[in-house]
């Protein structure tokens, strides 16, 4: 999977700080960015060596002034809000220090800088409020997905697409679809897969395609996963702040992106999408993480991306079925009904520790129950 021309750089940098990470193998990394192990060591080594700048095709030192008036620095506090115009003070100062700058400004300062040149909307800082959430505890415990709100280009609609990890705040994805169908979802995600290996778990909504209602709360789409060995959850309804992190991240690109600019198609959307998914990943200060970049807590999954999917396979004290086209089930002459989304599937019963009662299993996931003593479905 050759890199982009419009998101090289960020993908060099995106390289080397995974590679940077303990533990992090950089033989497997090369290939799932899709490049050679002598170009990946090329990116480190000039990346040791320069910094950022030595990633570009032509070196681009940052000039240095070390003796910097007061008038300067307020300047350079303002270019900074003005390329980020959503990002207050403690931000600000966050991502100068992160920029090896002297004398900056104490967070307060900057507000105050902010505040008197006319860059401070008293009554939108009023709405940035700190949500109560919890993480998990290791990268790729659990991903977030979900679509932004749609909103209109100069041709068509574009619907962005979302996907977080839990632990990190990492942006994994953020993807320009035409639509929201199963088939779209699964190609992007199938990429995000491919570069970042898969999570144990995904979090989603009860919305098309992950899951319609919470009595029928398989679809296609989530029995790919499954088949993927990814176990899948689903928020409640209208319970956003089941997805507490997806949602804040939105409120996010809203703010920095979404709001200041307008789009004439999806190519233009996903080639600023993908400029600032590099700036939230690797530069924007997150206060949820004590003001570090999510990159710094983020490490790619060692389960890769299986390219073809192996048989299912069962153990040999399980009884197996194919599920009918209807989502039933046939077993000791009675038919069951389990969710139709897997019709075409073989499905294990195995018994409970209460008697009467079999799980259905599929693949490594139960799926349903079914109680031997109740009637034949019809009589």
């Amino acid at each position: 999977m050759p890199w982009k021309v419009r998101d090289t750089m960020s993908l060099r940098k995106e390289f080397v700080m995974l590679a940077g990470q303990e533990g992090a193998n950089i033989a497997q990394l090369c290939r799932r960015f899709g490049i050679s192990r002598k170009t990946g060591y090329k990116w480190l080594m000039r990346f040791s060596e320069l910094g950022s700048a030595g990633l570009a095709d032509r070196s681009r030192r940052p000039a240095r002034s070390p003796d910097r008036t007061q008038r300067e620095i307020e300047q350079a506090v303002i270019a900074l809000r003005d390329a980020h115009p959503a990002w207050g003070g403690r931000k600000l100062h966050a991502r100068m220090v992160q920029q090896g700058r002297r004398d900056v400004p104490a967070p307060s300062t900057m507000t105050a800088i902010l505040r008197r040149h006319g860059r401070l909307d008293e009554s939108e800082s009023a709405k940035h409020k700190a949500w109560i959430r919890f993480e998990h505890e290791a990268p790729n415990d659990l991903w977030q997905m979900d679509f932004k709100g749609h909103f209109a280009m100069a041709q068509g609609r574009c619907h962005p697409l979302t996907v977080l990890d839990d632990h990190s705040r990492f942006s994994l994805g953020l993807e320009a679809c035409a639509n929201e169908r199963t088939e779209t979802v699964k190609e992007c995600l199938s990429e995000i897969f491919r570069r970042y290996g898969l999570p144990e778990r995904m979090l989603m909504d009860n919305g098309s395609p992950w899951g319609d209602t919470p009595e029928n709360r398989y679809t296609p789409f989530g029995v790919w996963l499954l088949r993927l060995g990814v176990t899948i959850s689903h928020g409640k309804p209208y319970h956003p702040q089941t997805q507490g992190k997806d949602e804040r991240f939105h409120r996010t690109l809203k703010a920095e992106v979404l709001r200041y600019e307008r789009f004439a198609d999806l190519d233009g959307c996903q080639r600023r999408f993908d400029e600032w998914r590099h700036v939230y990943n690797h530069e924007r200060p997150h206060e949820a993480l004590g003001m570090a970049v999510p990159t710094s807590r983020y490490q790619v999954s060692p389960r890769l991306f299986p390219e073809v999917l192996p048989p299912i396979e069962y153990g040999p004290g399980d009884w197996v079925r194919k599920v009918g086209d209807k989502g039933q089930i046939s077993f000791r002459g009675q038919v069951y009904t389990v969710p139709k989304a897997f019709k075409g599937y073989p499905v294990a019963l195995r018994p409970t520790a209460t008697d009467g009662v079999m799980d259905v299993v599929f693949c490594a996931h139960t799926i349903s129950r079914i109680e031997l003593r109740s009637p034949p479905m019809g009589k």
